[in-house]
């Protein structure tokens, strides 16, 4: 079977397992600076020494492997296989004080590597596992063994997790203009961690770009801001942007934004949100505004529920 549609395969089963999970989940080197909100939420120039309140606003330097969650530049990278850059999700509470991370409180980057193990699992997996390409045909040709029916395993997908100075939840209560400048903060970590990513460790190698929440909306900018090369989109398996809006307004407006149709898309951004039906507004999706998305299960965009056998299952932790 040819990588591409190996990828394909790959993808359909990692969407579906994402369901289960993500349902279930409700020192900072100085490499340069960025405009950020004084403790008035105010601008202020950034510099080595400038802050936001108590917590330093310098762009993580991401040559520091301490700055990483996962950085496994050292496992296997199969042909058949792609890198996973994930975001990880609000997990740091926040303060008055210190409303962005700090990359040396211990406590968070503890919460960080535990809310990134909950989905390391079904983001790292290789694009065919055990009985599951037997099962469902999509092993090799020939590949299958005709004593036990199993197709092989391939080795699973390389990881990588930047630290991040993520907005703490209690950002999330400011209105979105207010929010925005501490937004900016911990995108600017994300963006230097991925560049630094695409120069040093890719290789031009497949990429598979993955957050949840927080992590997602990151996705989306860095989608914005770094996928209209046409060269670097054509790395993209996919984004699994999960837990935040994709909307109409963006995709006619950056065209490298494309919302999943069907299970066979590529160099698409998967998206959806879990909203009770009376629900006409929320913090994700603000009332009146319009998010794409599509059914993880049945691969649908349209009111098409998907059955209880159709859930691949749930992925859970210790």
């Amino acid at each position: 079977m040819k990588v591409r549609a190996r990828f394909l395969v790959w993808s359909r089963l990692l969407a579906a397992t994402a369901l289960g999970c993500l349902l279930a989940l409700t020192g900072c080197g100085q490499a340069s600076s960025v405009d950020v909100p004084d403790g008035s939420g105010d601008l202020v120039q950034g510099g080595s020494s400038a802050t936001v309140a108590s917590a330093s606003i310098a762009v993580t330097d991401y040559s520091d492997p301490a700055n990483w969650a996962y950085y496994e530049v050292d496992e296997p990278a199969a042909a058949d296989t792609a890198d996973v850059f994930f975001i990880c999700p609000s997990v740091y509470g926040g303060s008055d004080d210190v409303p962005n991370m700090s990359l040396d409180d211990d406590e968070a980057r503890a919460s960080f590597v535990g809310a990134t193990n909950m989905e390391k699992g079904i983001y790292d997996q290789g694009p065919i596992d055990d009985a599951q390409g037997a099962a469902d045909g999509t092993a090799d040709e020939g590949a299958v063994d005709e004593e036990d029916g199993t197709a092989p395993t391939t080795a699973g997908n390389r990881f990588f997790a930047p630290f991040y100075q993520q907005i703490g939840l209690s950002v999330y209560e400011l209105p979105e203009d207010e929010r925005e400048p501490y937004l900016e903060v911990a995108y600017a970590d994300v963006e230097a961690a991925f560049d630094y990513y695409l120069e040093n460790v890719n290789d031009g190698r497949p990429i598979v770009l993955a957050g949840f929440s927080q992590g997602a909306d990151m996705c989306i900018r860095l989608m914005k801001e770094r996928f209209a090369d046409p060269a670097l989109r054509e790395r993209l398996v996919a984004c699994y942007a999960i837990g935040w809006r994709l909307t109409q307004d963006e995709v006619d407006t950056y065209p490298q934004l494309q919302a999943a149709t069907g299970a066979d898309d590529t160099g698409v951004i998967v998206s959806f949100n879990s909203e009770a039906p009376e629900v006409t507004g929320s913090l994700l999706v603000p009332e009146g505004e319009k998010a794409l998305g599509i059914n993880p299960l049945n691969w649908r965009t349209d009111s098409t529920p998907a059955t209880a056998s159709e859930n691949a299952g749930a992925c859970f932790t210790d």
